[in-house]
């Protein structure tokens, strides 16, 4: 199924292009196949032309980019070593990895001052909370946690994609994902030449698919009453850049794209 929100309500979306859903059925036939293959199969390379800046967010209480400090003094997850990756369901050097529903994150990074051009080598950071809201390096008992958070570097097409967990939700918040877009991978893990830092949502049909597994529980409870109108980051209006498009399911998993539109050097 295909989610998509036109309009700051997170609105669904359900009529899924023909190829789309045949490829989803046949990941749920071949479990060998990453639920990534859809994306793969269809694209999202964005194309010369015109394409809108994300807006700029907050980076929040819980960043672990090196500008704050956490219980244990400055929080710093780009300073270690292994944060380079693409599975982020684990924390660094863990075997097992964390509960939740599955989420392949699909980012392309364009140029929105060069005609929408994808940026290569460009370094993406995310960082999100788990499914009972809670961010790792931060949350009283997950001091030593690294999970759910990553870095990669952008390939030709300006693109990385994130294995990760459905993100949980919190009160006063709608459930989303943090992004900081860096020059390259370098200067990501030096902490320099940030280019973007922003945060993007999901539409409320796939949030409401992936909330009933029972370990969702917690962030049903605190979905009730949530929207992008009441969402401190999002209820600016200018939420229509910052929510991805899903495909997927409770049972397949969901697999999310979206494009960041960022500037400068």
């Amino acid at each position: 199924m295909k989610y998509h929100a036109p309009s700051p309500r997170l609105q669904q979306d359900r009529a899924a292009p023909r190829g789309r859903r045949d490829c989803l059925r046949l990941l749920l036939a071949t479990a060998a196949l990453p639920l990534a293959g859809c994306d793969q199969a269809f694209g999202t390379v964005a194309q010369a032309g015109s394409c809108p800046a994300m807006p700029e967010a907050t980076a929040g209480p819980f960043p672990a980019d090196g500008s704050n400090r956490g219980p244990r003094g400055v929080v710093n997850a780009l300073g270690r070593k292994g944060i380079v990756r693409s599975d982020i369901r684990r924390s660094i050097g863990a075997a097992a990895p964390l509960p939740g529903v599955r989420l392949m994150l699909t980012l392309q990074v364009v140029d929105v001052n060069d005609g929408c051009k994808p940026r290569r080598g460009a370094a993406v950071y995310v960082w999100h909370c788990d499914r009972q809201g809670r961010y790792s390096l931060y949350a009283q008992g997950l001091e030593d946690q690294t999970w759910l958070r990553g870095l990669q570097g952008t390939d030709d097409n300006g693109m990385v994609t994130f294995t990760t967990i459905f993100p949980g939700c919190y009160p006063g918040r709608v459930p989303h994902v943090h992004v900081e877009v860096f020059a390259g991978v370098g200067d990501a893990l030096e902490g320099r030449r940030r280019i973007k830092t922003s945060q993007f949502a999901f539409p409320l049909g796939a949030v409401n698919e992936a909330y009933k597994d029972p370990g969702y529980a917690l962030s049903a409870a605190n979905l009730a009453g949530q929207s992008l109108e009441r969402d401190m980051v999002f209820r600016d209006g200018s939420a229509g850049s910052q929510i991805a498009t899903i495909d997927g399911g409770l049972v397949q998993g969901f697999a999310a794209r979206l494009t960041l539109g960022v500037s400068g050097a």
